[in-house]
């Protein structure tokens, strides 16, 4: 009756109720398959220094090469350290699109079906597998970092700008993950989806702002890359680690971040299931 006459229905708290323990159970199914792969990291961290080298490369020959050119730079002193952003989220994007293969994987070896089978919800599955990818890139910024401290690129080492730029990296990351788990739902086999996942990262990362600044895009190359989301995630990065902004706004970085984070989960959780088909 009181609640009634405070103008909730009668079963509100057994509503309030489930969905908070829905959410908790998202929670810790989340927590428990994120701390899976820190596990899995422990026993196997050269590979992180393996997957290390490409970006590296990128920073410390092509960035080389092209050190003083300003209209690549964005009129910034020194290339290299306008790229380091670039190839930070590159090098997270690769992490990103090939998880989709440990789907596949499981999928092969019955794992799946059995994940599938416990009370966890859909998302939290998904959201643990992003949180996966997400603390690898994490991990292998901290590699990238510490060779620019080394080398004495110039970036802002002010804490709270690294920690947004980490956070950007962290939804951009976990976002991607969660587009190559809908592509793994939708391909029977891991060299198809190799295929695929070289065609989707290769013109996500050319047409951002990774490699240069979107002034010097003709025009239609311009709008392919005001609507990737790795444009955005650069961007932010750039913006915060070395104070470079070419137009955008970081609350908008922010913002199509965790959108699009949220809307890749969303979706992978619906079709997550059809991966045992």
């Amino acid at each position: 009756m009181l609640e009634q006459a405070a103008g909730f229905p009668a079963g509100s708290a057994d509503t309030a109720r489930g969905v908070v323990a829905y959410f908790a159970r998202l929670r810790d199914g989340a927590a428990a398959m994120g701390w899976a792969e820190i596990r899995k990291l422990r026993h196997d961290n050269v590979d992180i220094f393996t997957r290390s080298v490409q970006p590296l490369l990128w920073l410390f020959i092509f960035g080389t090469a092209l050190r003083k050119n300003r209209a690549l730079s964005g009129g910034f002193h020194d290339y290299r350290a306008y790229l380091a952003p670039g190839v930070m989220a590159q090098a997270a994007l690769f992490i990103a699109i090939f998880f989709g293969l440990a789907v596949i994987w499981e999928r092969d070896v019955g794992q799946l079906q059995r994940l599938l089978a416990t009370p966890l919800p859909r998302l939290a599955i998904v959201l643990g597998k992003a949180t996966g990818a997400a603390i690898r890139a994490l991990a292998q910024a901290a590699v990238l970092f510490a060779v620019l401290a080394a080398t004495g690129i110039a970036i802002r080492w002010n804490a709270l700008d690294i920690l947004g730029a980490l956070v950007l990296l962290v939804l951009g990351t976990a976002g991607f993950a969660c587009l190559s788990m809908i592509l793994a739902s939708l391909v029977r086999t891991r060299e198809r989806f190799m295929g695929i996942g070289q065609l989707v990262m290769m013109p996500l990362f050319f047409a951002s702002s990774a490699l240069y600044p979107l002034s010097i895009m003709p025009g239609w190359l311009r709008i392919v890359a005001r609507v990737n989301p790795l444009t955005y995630e650069v961007h932010g990065m750039r913006q915060l680690l070395i104070g470079i902004s070419t137009g955008g706004t970081l609350w908008l970085d922010f913002l199509v971040g965790a959108f699009f984070l949220t809307a890749m989960a969303t979706i992978a959780a619906k079709a997550y299931p059809r991966a045992i088909l």
